[in-house]
């Protein structure tokens, strides 16, 4: 029978093991001695907050503690059975009523309830002081929100203002371009120019463009109307609108019953022109009769009558909110 070999003598000295698990230990150690001295809790601090507790909320009497005191707990756990005979006594009156009783028994408070006292004076009390406090809020929210809405209405008023400010930078800008096209096309004793934040207005006197009492425009204004043409399409990026005016002159012709229905005719057949003449969106394009609503000078005069007798042709800027 074979011999067997002698068991090989372990190595000697502790396992490697042994120093990375005490270097483990060591920073293990370190970690919460490190925890505990930043968990150190300022004493005058936490008396400090306890205290403003107490005034805030009315959580503890002053100078009182938390726990051993009071019926429920200073005196032991065994009256926690009691807890819910006392709380249904509360607040009831203890006179001449078997129900509402001293508690006596292993210790419980011998104190008794005075309703009447409590739901007189201090809720009435109580209630006062509620109702005033209710009367601050409101005032104090009612104030609040008047602020409020006066900081919207001011913000409203600095919008809108902005807009009117960047409408009437945008219209002079585009009036100072169509007004060098004007001049360049020798337009300036046939056309006036004006701007408001919305629009750029070109206006032409009726009877350059139309015969007393009639909406054909003459052969004469069709080379006016197609340098106009040319002005449009080149600055004319949005709405355009046509409006039609008339004096105060009575008309009555086979045609026309009213210088309303003669301003209509007129301004459709501006519209009519550039619609067929003019590479424009007729989309954009309107056109409206105003009548003798809207002059511009006197009626009692010939000469105002003869300005009041126009069509005007409104290029509205990018800025406008005409859709």
């Amino acid at each position: 029978m074979a011999r067997q070999a002698p068991p090989e003598e372990p190595p000697k000295g502790a396992p490697a093991w042994t120093a990375t698990f005490g270097d483990l230990m060591n920073l293990l150690l370190c970690f919460f001695v490190l925890l505990y001295a930043f968990s150190s809790t300022d004493v005058d601090k936490f008396e400090a907050i306890a205290a403003s507790m107490s005034k805030a909320f009315s959580i503890f009497d002053p100078g009182g503690n938390s726990v051993g005191e009071g019926d429920a707990i200073g005196n032991g756990v065994s009256q926690l059975s009691n807890i819910s005979e006392m709380v249904s006594s509360m607040g009831k009156n203890t006179t001449g009523n078997s129900e509402n009783k001293d508690y006596n028994e292993e210790g419980m408070g011998e104190e008794t309830f005075e309703s009447e006292s409590f739901s007189k004076d201090d809720l009435s009390n109580g209630e006062e002081t509620g109702q005033a406090s209710d009367d601050s809020d409101q005032q104090a929210d009612e104030s609040q929100s008047a602020d409020q809405e006066k900081e919207a209405q001011i913000t409203d008023e600095q919008a809108k203002q902005q807009l009117e400010e960047s409408g009437i930078k945008a219209s002079e800008e585009l009036a100072e371009r169509i007004e060098e096209s004007v001049n360049e096309e020798d337009l300036s004793k046939q056309i006036d120019i004006d701007f408001t934040s919305q629009y750029v207005s070109l206006t032409m006197n009726g009877s350059l463009l139309f015969d007393s009492g009639s909406a054909k425009i003459k052969d004469s204004a069709e080379i006016t109307l197609g340098k106009v043409v040319k002005i449009l399409e080149a600055y004319a990026g949005g709405t355009i609108e046509i409006e039609g005016h008339t004096d105060n002159v009575p008309i009555s012709n086979s045609q026309f019953k009213s210088n309303d229905e003669l301003s209509d005719a007129r301004a459709l057949s501006v519209f009519e022109y550039l619609r067929d003449n003019a590479e424009l969106d007729p989309a954009l394009i309107k056109h409206t009769g105003r009548g003798d609503y809207v002059p511009i000078a006197d009626n009692g005069t010939p000469e105002g009558r003869q300005l009041n007798r126009r069509v005007e042709i409104r290029i509205y800027n990018q800025l406008s909110d005409i859709t």
